[in-house]
Order: structure tokens, then sequence, then C-alpha cells
């Protein structure tokens, strides 16, 4: 199956929902070197990494059950509005610096308002000015004239999570819809933007769910895949959650690559919960990263990120 599989995709075919469900029993080793073989073939050597900044923290509406920022929860989160244009552009010089080459402002709440908008465009044009890292956005369900206006700033890629399966959604988040985010990515697109999204695992879904969420982010032709593992935060509906063993994060990844073998599948939130920092997986199938300390967890540092990717292989785009 995995090798039959595997060359439909190598002669440029799509697999079906059906046939990537007959990946989830197949022996672990053969899909992962299946995947990896679809990597190296479809995608480059070059290996993307990303960093972050918890741009605003914390009292936002919406009840998404996992985050730590939400209103909704006592999780002792630290709250702050829209930080100084200067840390953030400092933070993002120094990590262009350190070799990475996108960057983005992570902001809390369902979206910005026009006025924070505004605010937010023109930090990201000072920082286009002090460095030429590309520049990303994450800040909710904003508008199509809000995210035309982000593009002019600066920015070329959106950020907006599905987060789970369309059917698994409202054990997630009352608040907004799935439909919402959907029309969030649609109109990134017509605004000129890339788009980065996908999920997180470990919420409660099962693989069957995490198969339908990725026909639903192939189906939209999303530019990058971030795969997140569930770090439970305490005050959080999510505490306690049994955590997915490093087995079921890999097999995932690697039907992930079966069902999208062109993209940028990104290791993103929980990578540092594994034991190898995400190596196993960098050998199944995922070929970028988020680096550095998350919004509101800490991360791996990226000189530590480069040194193992290159020890894999890769190569890590240079800044100039």
């Amino acid at each position: 199956m995995v090798k039959q599989l595997k060359e439909k995709i190598l002669k440029g075919e799509y697999i079906s929902r059906e046939e990537a469900e007959e990946l989830i029993n197949v022996p672990l080793d053969e899909l992962c070197e299946g995947a990896e073989e679809i990597r190296r073939k479809l995608c480059t050597s070059e290996f993307h990494m990303c960093t972050i900044i918890n741009g605003k923290s914390g009292r936002c509406s919406e009840d998404c059950k996992y985050c730590a920022q939400s209103a909704h929860f006592n999780t002792n989160v630290e709250v702050y509005p829209l930080l100084a244009p200067e840390k953030v552009v400092k933070n993002a010089v120094s990590n262009f610096k350190d070799g990475v080459h996108r960057f983005s402002i992570v902001t809390s709440g369902k979206r910005l308002s026009d006025f924070e908008l505004k605010k937010v465009c023109e930090i990201n044009k000072e920082i286009s000015k002090a460095c030429s890292i590309e520049l990303c956005g994450s800040h909710g369900l904003l508008s199509l004239n809000q995210l035309r206006e982000l593009k002019e700033s600066g920015v070329t890629r959106y950020h907006n999570n599905l987060e789970t399966a369309r059917s698994f959604f409202e054990n997630i988040c009352t608040t907004h819809s799935y439909d919402e985010k959907v029309q969030t990515i649609k109109d990134a697109k017509e605004a000129g933007l890339e788009v980065c999204s996908g999920g997180i695992f470990g919420l409660g879904e099962n693989m069957h769910h995490r198969i339908e969420m990725a026909f639903e982010l192939r189906d939209l032709e999303v530019d990058s895949v971030p795969v997140n593992i569930l770090n439970p935060i305490e005050g959080t509906p999510m505490w306690g959650n049994e955590s997915l063993t490093y087995d079921e994060i890999v097999r995932t990844i690697a039907i992930y690559r079966f069902i999208m073998p062109d993209k940028f599948i990104r290791l993103a939130g929980g990578r540092a919960l594994l034991g190898d920092k995400g190596r196993r997986a960098f050998m199944s199938g995922a070929n970028s990263a988020i680096s550095g300390d998350l919004l509101t967890t800490a991360g791996i540092s990226t000189a530590e990120d480069i040194a193992m990717v290159k020890e894999l292989g890769y190569s890590v785009k240079e800044n100039e």
C-alpha cells in the first residue's frame, strides 16, 4: 500500500481520503520512509525556519479550550497590550541576524481593531526598513480590507489555524465558527497573501479527524502547515489531557506528507516536549519549524535548530 501510494504521488497525482485512511495501520517505518522519499523528491532540501513574538497577550474573548490566553480560563498568563514598536523591531532584527528568514507578530483576540492594525502595520514597515526578514502576520479573523492593509505593510503570509477537523471543532471552540476561519483563509488568498494554516494534535481528536483536517487544508491550497502538539496548560479545559505517543505524532506527520506532498509541514508548538526536539519528525516528512520561544511556552534555540537540521542534510535559507 505504501509503495503504491508513493508511486502514485510521485507521478503527480493526489491520494484520496479513503487511501489516506488506509495508511493508519501500515508499518510505521515503511510509512515514514515513504514520506521522506516524497519530501526529498517533491520539495527542495531547503529547510524553512521562522520565529514569532507575542505582540499582544491575554484577555482573549474566545473560548478555545487549549489556550492560556483565553479570558474564559484562569491561567495566570501575562497580560499586556501591543508591544512597543522598538521592542518588536529589535526582536525581529536579532532573529534575522541569527539566521531566521521569516518573522511573525502574533496577537491575542478574535481580531485586531482598525486602530491596532494600523499600529501593527507601522511596526511591520519599521522592521522592513531595519532588515530584509520576510514577514508573516497572525491576528485572528481579519476582514478582507484589513488583510489588504496588512499586505501593503510588507506582510507576505497570513497565519490562521483551522486547529482541528470541522466535525470536531465544536468540542474546541464555541465563540467563533469553523466557517469564519475558512473565510479568513480565502480572504487572505484574495488579498494576495500566502497562507499558513494547520492545527493542534492531542485535543482529544483521533487520527480520522486529523486526516479530515488535512484534506480541508489541501482543498484550501495553503502554503505552510504548522503541526502543533498540545502542551496542556493548567487552568484550561485541556489540562490533564493524555499526551500522544511520539509514534502517533510521527505517523500523523508522515500521512500529512502523503496528503500534501509538496507543502511545508512545519513543526510548531509542543516540539520541545519531544525528547529529540523533532529530529525523528524531520526524517519522516516534516521540513520546516518554528524556532525560539513560542507564545506562552519556551521553545528551542535557533542555533540549536540550525545545527540539527544541517546535520540531517537540509540546507537552511541564508539571509543577506
